[in-house]
């Protein structure tokens, strides 16, 4: 068998698009292929926006395309999450079964993708995998050294007649996160953590407490977008109302924990939402060392510990100036 040579920051198996179909791939495909295709439509891809023509057609443009590729291999890595275990089980096998291209998807612990990406990099040459799913805080990464491979230059160049025609770059959620200071893509966005904060919408909605924050503080009342407007409904919440329904209330809640992930969670979710960043390198999120970051590190225990529930202040990060 021959390999592929291709070095990838991550790849996407099956992408589907909404767009139409002007040809007949599907019809000119032999009878073995054409129920290979029906059958992983009606068994595994029901959920689409595409009909199940559109479906077939869109299909057959990679058993076409990938014809003269048939008997190639392709190693890809990732993390062992549910997202990539249905990736490894059911999309590498459809992507093999449709195009003759064998991938082998492996799934290892986080810090073996980190290791395995550190080590066919720093070796600068081919190593045991062609592609990786990793997390986009290697974007620097793979922009600054060169290594991997961007997929906006492959796409636009060299791998043209082997990218969808269909594929809408736009329906990717978080591109700008996989994209490099140089205004290349070297990864596609397969899945996000989200981190959410939630806030009563039915206490904002209030006229009684809607007309005292603003007769307090001077502006309406609604979803924070800076630290201080934070600040200020954490102490409303806490100091002024105290009490909604015959029920004590509180303007604030959260906390930590020891654990590994907790750095970057804390700079992602925490000090992204203070405003904590500016246009830097390599990729502009986050910078900590500035005005913003720092208030945010070294404010954090006050309104955090003031503002929560006396049950939730033990489960605080300690925290401290320097």
């Amino acid at each position: 068998m021959r390999k592929w040579p291709i070095v990838a920051a991550t790849t996407c198996l099956l992408c589907f698009s909404a767009a139409g179909h002007g040809s007949d791939t599907f019809s000119a495909l032999p009878e073995a292929r054409k129920q290979v295709i029906n059958q992983w439509i009606s068994e595994n891809f029901q959920a689409s926006t595409l009909s199940t023509e559109q479906q077939a057609e869109e299909l057959a443009w990679f058993a076409h395309t990938a014809k003269p590729l048939e008997g190639l291999e392709i190693s890809v890595l990732s993390e062992n999450l549910a997202t990539h275990r249905y990736e490894s089980e059911v999309l590498a096998k459809a992507f093999s079964d449709i195009t003759g291209i064998k991938v082998t998807h492996d799934l290892k612990p986080e810090g073996e993708v980190i290791r395995q990406v550190n080590l066919q990099r720093i070796m600068a040459a081919k190593g045991r995998y062609d592609a990786f799913v990793n997390d986009s805080d290697l974007i620097g990464t793979h922009a600054r050294t060169g290594w991997a491979l961007a997929l906006s230059d492959y796409m636009e160049g060299k791998g043209r007649e082997y990218t969808l025609p269909t594929l809408d770059l736009k329906d990717f959620i978080g591109l700008s996160f996989v994209t490099g200071p140089d205004g290349k893509i070297y990864q596609l966005p397969d899945q996000q953590f989200a981190n959410l904060y939630w806030f009563r919408y039915d206490w904002f909605q209030r006229p009684e407490l809607r007309a005292k924050f603003l007769e307090r503080y001077g502006y309406e009342l609604g979803v924070p977008l800076n630290w201080s407007a934070y600040e200020d409904i954490a102490e409303f919440f806490t100091v002024h109302v105290k009490e909604i329904d015959g029920e004590p209330v509180y303007g604030h809640m959260d906390y930590g924990k020891r654990d590994p992930s907790l750095g970057w969670r804390f700079t992602d979710a925490w000090l992204s939402m203070a405003g904590a960043g500016d246009p830097g390198l390599p990729n502009g999120l986050p910078v900590m060392n500035g005005e913003s970051g720092w208030r945010n590190v070294i404010l954090l225990a006050p309104p955090s510990r003031e503002a929560a529930p006396p049950t939730g202040r033990p489960l605080f990060m300690p925290c401290r100036s320097t």
